[in-house]
């Protein structure tokens, strides 16, 4: 009798990675301009893929949306790290809630396609609210740390102020209003010495 061999999953090509970016960053594209009615196709077009090799990546268009969704909670939080690296701690916590402002700003035709990927999916609701949660945590930690900023509020505090300022939208120039809130609301969040 022959020993149990475990074997280690295979590596992705690299093309088959490839054309996972290349599709993700066409559906972004296309879901923002055409919501959740556009359709897969011009996603491939767009990609520059046949629709098969779509469908082996993504074989329901919940799936793509599922994975558009992760890749923009992703780039947030990734941004985030970042702006701990870089910037005055104040500063980056603004700068961050700003990029979700523009992030939804831009997005807006893909806001309700998103919002139907997330929907079915508690694993998902959950991911992107720890994700989010970690990246406003870190921010805010630090400028605690600093002196800069008031320790009574919560990250899952100012992220759900950030969804209620998004789902405040109103006209069609609500982004300025938007950015004007964010604004505000950090300003509040500053400790005052003295």
């Amino acid at each position: 009798m022959a020993p149990e061999t475990k074997s280690k999953p295979r590596k992705p090509r690299a093309d088959s990675l490839r054309n996972r970016e290349l599709l993700l960053e066409a559906a972004t594209e296309v879901f923002s301009a055409g919501g959740s009615q556009a359709s897969l196709e011009a996603v491939a077009r767009r990609a520059g893929v046949g629709i098969g090799t779509l469908y082996r990546h993504f074989p329901t268009r919940e799936a793509l949306f599922e994975a558009v969704y992760r890749r923009e909670v992703d780039q947030l939080g990734d941004l985030a790290d970042q702006l701990a690296r870089a910037d005055e701690p104040v500063d980056a916590l603004r700068r961050w809630l700003h990029a979700n402002v523009r992030l939804v700003a831009t997005k807006k035709g893909m806001i309700e396609a998103l919002q139907l990927g997330a929907h079915g999916s508690s694993e998902l609701k959950a991911y992107s609210f720890e994700r989010l949660t970690a990246a406003i945590g870190l921010l805010l930690a630090r400028g605690v740390a600093a002196g800069d900023l008031r320790a009574d509020i919560t990250p899952d505090d100012l992220l759900r102020t950030l969804v209620g300022i998004f789902y405040s939208q109103g006209p069609a120039d609500w982004q300025p209003t938007a950015l004007r809130l964010v604004d505000v609301f950090v300003d509040g969040l500053r400790r005052h010495r003295g």
